[in-house]
């Protein structure tokens, strides 16, 4: 069996218990905070703040919801457009090699909000480890979340 060594997102895996508000519900009424980009009817799209790459983010429903199987079809359809508009624009501003797309659903299964469903986004490249996280235990994210927020925000207004 591998082991993914990821000691950058201890400061998230420590802190999880220590959060009591959903971070998806109160992007919705605290958008700066919580690096919201963006938001239809029925969904938003955030920035993961401990990212395991530039662009890494968040698509979830405004309605707390544990799983994708207690959305309306409205919700799920819109949730779903979404994700596709977030693929367009993140090749457009980041131009990855591909990406990396999952839903954990319940902690056991790694969702760090089990209460609220949400779907990550990580846009992946050719190379996009090296050695930093072998050697120092550090990994190297190039741009600013407020940054990425900005560009992405210019792009999802267009």
């Amino acid at each position: 069996m591998n082991i993914l060594w990821t000691p950058w997102r201890m400061s998230y895996i420590s802190s999880v218990d220590k959060v009591r508000e959903c971070i998806f519900c109160e992007a919705v009424k605290n958008p700066e905070k919580y690096y919201l980009v963006y938001e239809t009817k029925h969904s938003i799209v955030m920035l993961n703040a401990y990212p395991y790459n530039t662009g890494h983010i968040m698509i979830a429903p405004k309605r707390h919801v544990p799983d994708l199987t207690l959305l309306s079809d409205e919700e799920l359809l819109d949730l779903i457009r979404l994700l596709k508009r977030s693929l367009e624009i993140l090749r457009e501003a980041y131009n990855p090699h591909g990406f990396n797309i999952g839903v954990n659903i319940g902690r056991s299964a790694g969702a760090g909000f089990e209460d609220h469903v949400h779907v990550h986004v990580v846009p992946r490249w050719v190379g996009d480890t090296n050695f930093m996280p072998i050697i120092s235990a550090t990994k190297t994210i190039p741009e600013d979340l407020n940054v990425t927020k900005v560009r992405l925000k210019e792009y999802f207004n267009k």
